[in-house]
């Protein structure tokens, strides 16, 4: 008896939770929720061409140097990349001289191997690129992996950069304006890239020339952002092309391997199948 109240008691609560969740899958189809403001106006990465990209990419070591420029101009007075070294930069093309120019520039506090004593001094190859001190609101990610830590990587970063709007004017795909309260408050900036649309990040790269390249490309918003992006996909995979030369080498292995116990087995035993 106990058994039976038992399974019917089973039995009622499977009948309501199957119930529910029929109910709920039935509103949902014929009601779906509204869409919010960040998913109707939030705007997915763009796709950006480098020539990293793909099995077989290479890094492009005259648009590295440009990004470094642009990040050690522009980026470097709030955002690290704490997990770089200085001496990293040989693979960007720069000689021993200007690696230690460049480390130079910098403050590293570190200890005194003599006296044991903390302290600032400029910079050695050796020294990874220091954090940042950042006096203003909250804390700039450091940069080093963000093209790992953010979806779409090179391309998210080119993306945010270029796409500061005014959001008094900006209109989605559907043609909607951006609701007052989702409008940037007291020290926002708009950006339909970012997840809930508005960061305290003032647009970085604004104009034309801010960053003057030494190889005398012209140093637009779109060329600008596009540099730096590629600068850290570097930061982020260092070890990019010699990845990609190491699975080069074993899909050629693997695949004469293949050919080779294929036409073994020929060899072998194709002669007595017929016994």
């Amino acid at each position: 008896m106990i058994r039976i109240f038992s399974i019917l008691i089973g039995a009622f609560f499977s009948l309501a939770l199957l119930l529910a969740f029929g109910t709920g899958a039935y509103s949902y189809i014929t009601e779906p929720p509204a869409k919010t403001a960040e998913a109707r106006f939030h705007l997915k990465p763009e796709h950006l061409a480098l020539s990293s990209n793909g099995w077989f990419g290479k890094y492009d070591k005259a648009q590295l140097q440009r990004g470094f420029k642009v990040y050690s101009e522009v980026c470097a007075a709030c955002h690290s990349i704490k997990h770089v070294a200085f001496r990293d930069l040989k693979a960007l093309g720069y000689n021993e001289a200007q690696v230690k120019t460049i480390a130079a520039k910098f403050t590293v506090t570190a200890k005194d191997p003599l006296t044991g004593e903390v302290k600032d001094r400029p910079g050695v190859p050796a020294d990874r690129f220091p954090t940042v001190a950042y006096a203003g609101k909250g804390v700039p990610p450091d940069l080093s992996l963000i093209t790992k830590a953010r979806h779409g990587g090179a391309g998210y970063i080119h993306s945010l950069l270029t796409g500061y709007a005014d959001p008094a004017t900006y209109k989605n795909a559907a043609g909607e304006s951006l609701p007052k309260a989702n409008q940037p408050g007291e020290g926002l900036y708009f950006n339909p890239y970012f997840a809930n649309l508005n960061l305290s990040m003032p647009a970085p790269l604004a104009s034309e020339g801010q960053v003057t390249f030494d190889d005398g490309t012209k140093a637009t918003v779109d060329q600008m952002s596009t540099d730096v992006a590629a600068f850290l996909v570097w930061t982020a995979q260092p070890e990019l092309e010699k990845r990609h030369q190491t699975g080069a080498w074993w899909m050629g292995f693997l695949l004469f391997a293949t050919v080779l116990a294929y036409m073994s087995y020929r060899n072998i035993w194709a002669e007595k199948k017929g016994h």
